[in-house]
């Protein structure tokens, strides 16, 4: 049984009728009284209910009842009911533990598949229907923390619940997406991937809503966007913590509303698509300092997955080098096999690139060594060469950070970078474990210059 709480008719008799014609069971209660008897007499697989009761438009009554439900009800979901002008009210729902907000009027066809997500996420049906059969290509390893966040994964791809993955770059993340939007019900769909890093602010409505002929100059074409793309499937948004503040309002209406225009046309298009996000940012402090919008950051993490470095999975190093080398072999037609004091070897490095450098670092040793057996010493030219991460102990370990910014230390970090890479951006991006979009904007945020970069780079 699902309740619906709401002190106008009209609501209540709306999604009670869209509710049983999908074959749900509907209670219907007026206000907070009414939901209490429920409460303590029942207990509903959901909860649909609004925040206003009143002449009050403070959502009090609603947040009270809210809390009300967390005692008597703490393991049903509820999803709450409000304005686009009470998105901030929706916010303290979800801090006092909704499950999920919805803006009125409400899209019936995303407010089905909101509850539908709802109840799988909160009753397990999803681990029994996917848990055994999750299609994890192109994954390697079988590290504790690797395993954790696939069973997460599995449980999330049945669903259309947006998901926010979080790690470090070269962890992974888009591997992660891909296995999700391939187990869902969307696989057949177009899978769009977005590096929301390299748009610029100016390009974002015409990048993602896409534009008209004669919308700016040089529009000289009707152009889809991205969204329109990903219509009945899969959009994952990379590096999200990246996005400006004016974008993320555009975002957060597309999301909330499923609607968008194309820039230079006033036609609303409808669409249907499951959200996939992902960065390396520290989004919940992006939050406190006001840089990140709390609005939309309840609306892409329903479910958050976080991805361990490859420092904390130790035992995955070495069939992803073994992967990563017969990838080689087939590129560069160089034979190539791990000797038994590499994998301890390369088992004992800090990898700050993660699974991105780990490839890279495989694939120059091939090359460098010409194939055959690759051993330690292999590997440890490939260091001297700038090509790998220092080994534990290498260096100076002298130098104290105390008294240092964090961003004093990203710049020093960058700068010590340029100087082993000789200035080779690529290089220089590999060994930080960033893209080089993101290395050049922190070189401009930081006033690095990159005129002396490396010719490989042009």
């Amino acid at each position: 049984m699902i309740l619906v709480i709401d002190d106008d008719k009209t609501v209540r008799l709306s999604i009670s009728l869209l509710l049983r014609r999908a074959g749900y069971e509907v209670e219907v209660a007026s206000g907070p009284e009414e939901a209490l008897a429920f409460f303590r007499s029942g207990t509903p697989r959901a909860v649909i209910m609004d925040m206003n009761y009143s002449r009050a438009t403070d959502g009090g009554e609603g947040l009270h009842l809210l809390r009300q439900a967390r005692i008597f009800l703490p393991g049903v979901p509820v999803i709450l009911l409000t304005g686009w002008g009470s998105i901030g009210l929706a916010v303290e729902g979800m801090r006092a533990g909704a499950f999920d907000f919805m803006t009125k009027p409400w899209d019936n066809r995303v407010l089905l598949d909101r509850v539908e997500t709802a109840l799988k996420l909160t009753s397990g049906d999803a681990d029994r229907e996917e848990g055994a059969s999750f299609d994890r290509s192109g994954i390697i390893g079988r590290s504790p923390g690797l395993e954790d966040v696939l069973q997460k994964a599995a449980r999330v791809a049945a669903t259309d619940a947006p998901v926010l993955i979080l790690g470090e770059n070269g962890t992974g993340k888009e591997l992660i997406a891909q296995a999700i939007h391939r187990n869902s019900r969307r696989r057949s769909k177009p899978f769009v991937m977005v590096n929301l890093g390299g748009i610029p602010e100016s390009l974002f409505e015409s990048e993602m809503f896409g534009h008209v002929r004669g919308a700016f100059t040089g529009a000289v074409a009707d152009r889809a966007g991205r969204f329109e793309m990903a219509d009945k499937g899969t959009v994952f948004l990379d590096e999200i913590g990246e996005l400006g503040a004016s974008s993320q309002v555009k975002l957060l209406r597309v999301l909330q509303q499923h609607t968008f225009e194309r820039l230079g046309d006033s036609r609303q298009r409808k669409t249907d698509m499951r959200v996939i996000c992902a960065t390396n940012a520290d989004i919940p402090a992006m939050v406190a300092t006001g840089s990140f919008r709390e609005d939309l950051f309840y609306r892409i993490n329903l479910v958050t997955l976080r991805l361990p470095p490859l420092r904390e999975r130790r035992s995955d190093i070495v069939p992803l080098a073994r992967h990563f080398l017969k990838q080689a072999e087939k590129i560069f037609s160089l034979k190539g096999s791990l000797a038994a004091d590499a994998e301890k070897y390369l088992e004992s490095l800090p990898w700050p690139g993660n699974i991105r450098q780990l490839g890279n670092v495989v694939e120059k040793t091939l090359i460098m060594s010409g194939g055959g057996v690759l051993d330690a010493e292999a590997f440890r030219q490939s260091a001297a060469a700038g090509d790998m991460p220092p080994h534990p102990g290498a260096g100076d370990r002298g130098v104290s950070l105390a008294g240092m910014t964090l961003e004093d230390i990203e710049r020093r970090a960058i700068e010590e970078a340029m100087t082993r890479c000789a200035g080779n951006l690529s290089r220089v991006a590999t060994e930080l474990g960033i893209t080089r979009q993101t290395l050049y904007r922190r070189l401009e945020k930081h006033g690095i210059s990159a005129g002396g970069a490396s010719p490989e780079d042009s």
